[in-house]
């Protein structure tokens, strides 16, 4: 269900950014006079057409929905009628196919805008970005990061949410920044600053900097209640019940939930003599943690979660939103932001300073579509936004086959005067192609490494 579930998502996400970027290529050459064929959204057989008898643009949807096209007259590529020649793409001034080419690229940004424009007027509900205190030897320990200090901005930018403020310092690191200036309000309710240097060999690679970067979040104390109990687990055949309270194991007063998982995961498959309270009675029971590997080292798991008593997380949760025309103005520049750190990013890869694990491919885009979607519209609009940014972003890098490498031709011809050879252009044609595709085949590797964990 899960695979299918990210599949619906992630079809539904490439079908509306497709098709608004094949909208930009549309309206473009239709203001400017040039004849539109056919705007399909998908690839392949056509499924269903709208106006096939008339003279006008024919509106299909094809069977493959992994893309779309605008089939304009061009001579080019197809026999043109005679009527149609003032009106073919070939025909038109090269400021114009300049226009219609790049509109694609540019209608993606602009969808961007308006997918965070409408995810920061929505607003989203998360924790408070409260830290714990970092490890030893983390940056954020190196910067003086204490115990439950309260993240309110980082380099200017407000971060109401613990995932706004994983998102932020992602992206302001792998944007280049230097270094981080996060303003904290301390326990004692003051405002300071922690200043964390940031090395450009740091951000190569995401998973690595989160892990130096030490930089996690505080868990209020929770009782020591069992709350969901997994079936055949543990837990389950000690006689363990939602509800029972943890008060000793092996003699060890158990004080919150934190202490338990702690001892648990310490006796990996070795009993453990469990006082409870159950309804008011004291019961003794025999519980064996079952031992499992997590990064590299054997831990125990019973297969129980903790019960959280209700409203006790409300205090640490907050609503943040903002009015239309602050969200209008931040939507712009987390738009322009990400648009640069995009950029930036490829540069990185194409020079070998930034890792190529930093690729997305299908499966892995698809996953995230699908874990969006769970956490709900705000969160689905803002992948869909950051998708969009990468489209319009690589569709402009001057690569032939995507609509960066058709603009360069096109400013070639504005300096030449004339279009350059067509051999050459042939040439660049195949060489796009190729790197296109050994880029697709690269990220399509990585996902599937990423999928069975190596």
């Amino acid at each position: 269900m899960d695979v299918l579930h990210s599949a619906f998502y992630f079809i539904l996400a490439i079908g509306i950014l497709v098709t608004f970027h094949e909208l930009g290529h549309f309206l473009a050459a239709r203001k400017l006079g040039v004849k539109v064929l056919r705007f399909s959204i998908g690839f392949g057989k056509v499924l269903f057409v709208l106006n096939k008898q008339s003279k006008e643009t024919e509106f299909v949807i094809s069977a493959i929905p992994m893309g779309g096209y605008v089939k304009m007259a061009d001579e080019r590529e197809h026999a043109v009628a005679a009527e149609d020649l003032p009106y073919a793409f070939n025909r038109q001034p090269v400021w114009a196919r300049i226009i219609i080419v790049a509109a694609g690229p540019l209608f993606n940004l602009g969808l961007a805008v308006l997918l965070f424009w409408a995810a920061l007027m929505l607003g989203e509900e998360g924790l408070r970005p409260i830290v714990s205190t970092p490890e030893a030897g983390t940056l954020a320990a190196q910067a003086g990061f204490a115990e439950q200090d309260e993240i309110l901005s980082i380099n200017g930018e407000i971060a109401p949410t613990w995932g706004e403020t994983l998102d932020l310092v992602l992206s302001q690191a792998v944007g280049g920044a230097s270094e981080l200036d996060v303003t904290v309000k301390t326990l004692d309710g003051d405002e300071r600053i922690r200043r964390i240097p940031i090395a450009a060999a740091d951000v190569e690679q995401p998973e690595h900097f989160a892990k130096i970067l030490g930089l996690k979040a505080w868990s209020p104390t929770l009782p020591p209640l069992i709350g969901q109990v997994i079936a055949d687990g543990a837990a389950e055949q000690a006689g363990l019940r939602s509800g029972d309270l943890l008060i000793s194991a092996d003699g060890e007063a158990i004080k919150d939930w934190r202490q338990w998982v702690d001892y648990v995961q310490s006796h990996a498959g070795a009993a453990i003599a469990v006082r409870i309270e159950r309804d008011g009675m004291p019961l003794t029971l025999s519980l064996t943690p079952r031992a499992v590997e997590r990064d590299g080292k054997t831990v125990g798991k019973i297969g129980a979660g903790v019960l959280t008593p209700p409203g006790f997380m409300d205090a640490y949760k907050v609503k943040h939103s903002l009015a239309p025309l602050p969200a209008a103005w931040s939507a712009l520049r987390k738009t322009g932001f990400y648009s640069v750190a995009t950029l930036e990013m490829m540069g990185k890869m194409f020079v070998g300073s930034a890792s190529v694990d930093n690729l997305s491919g299908p499966i892995s885009i698809a996953q995230y579509a699908g874990q969006s979607a769970e956490m709900g519209l705000t969160a689905f609009l803002k992948f869909l936004g950051l998708v969009s940014v990468s489209l319009g972003v690589l569709n402009l890098l001057p690569v032939p086959v995507l609509d960066g490498g058709h603009l360069l031709f096109f400013l070639i011809e504005a300096v030449r005067g004339k279009p350059a050879p067509e051999r050459v252009q042939l040439y660049f044609q195949q060489i796009g192609m190729v790197l296109l595709f050994s880029l697709m085949v690269l990220a399509l590797f990585l996902d599937v490494g990423k999928l069975f964990g190596h």
